[in-house]
């Protein structure tokens, strides 16, 4: 089985979830997956657990109210990280959060 650790982004102009895959040496995938909002992060991220992944790190435009909706989404199945920008320099200084909900 390979190891799965994936790196999740959202960006308003995704109209469908959009991935990409890396093969790491023999046994390991980075898979990238750009979303739209938090909602179809939270599918994806359900998705990512049926497909084995061991850990999603989201990108630092999810907010720490998107954090916590992927994290309850995965319901404990794998551990969710974040790259933080409380006030993101390509929202103009805004949070995810504002964006996003």
């Amino acid at each position: 089985m390979k190891r799965k650790i994936v790196f999740m982004f959202v960006n308003g102009s995704i109209e469908e979830p959009q991935r990409t895959v890396m093969q790491v040496g023999e046994n390991g995938e980075m898979i990238t997956v750009g979303v739209a909002n938090y909602d179809m992060a939270c599918v994806e991220a359900k998705k990512l657990v049926d497909e084995g992944a061991l850990v999603i790190e989201l990108c630092g435009g999810f907010g720490t109210i998107g954090h916590a909706k992927v994290t309850e989404a995965v319901e404990g199945k794998l551990q969710v990280g974040v790259v933080r920008f409380d006030n993101h320099p390509g929202y103009d200084g805004a949070s995810g959060d504002s964006k996003w909900m």
